[in-house]
């Protein structure tokens, strides 16, 4: 089974009702969820544009073969030579997959909290029993 994290902020994952599908803002301005399967590059990626977003995070692990939403690997949305903290200019980048529709709740088969450093660095992950 292929696995891929998606970064959702805790107060949104807490909102949702038990069978909700996950959304957020990028499936509409975008058509699609932002995802990784590197817990380490999320954690960059969550650096490199969420840092100065306060609050609690979850990282949750989807599985896409219970998707029914499709999940294509493709090159960074929003990469640019000056987001080298995010991951490396293209061609070099990592493919990374975004899910073309809602995130199917019954594909969530865990969610982590995301620990944070004092000046709001992501650093690492608590263990599932966190959230």
């Amino acid at each position: 089974m292929t696995t891929v994290l998606h970064l959702i902020q805790r107060v949104e994952w807490e909102r949702l009702v038990a069978d909700d599908p996950i959304t957020n803002p990028s499936l509409q301005t975008e058509g699609f969820i932002h995802c990784t399967d590197d817990e380490q590059v999320l954690l960059r990626v969550a650096n490199a544009f969420y840092r100065s977003v306060p609050g609690d995070f979850v990282v949750l692990d989807v599985t896409v073969e219970d998707l029914t939403s499709a999940c294509i690997w493709e090159a960074p949305a929003h990469l640019t030579s000056a987001d080298t903290d995010a991951a490396p200019a293209a061609p070099l980048a990592p493919l990374f997959p975004h899910v073309y529709g809602p995130i199917d709740r019954t594909a969530v088969t865990g969610a982590r909290a995301v620990v944070r450093d004092s000046d709001g660095s992501f650093v690492g992950y608590a263990d599932a029993s966190s959230t």
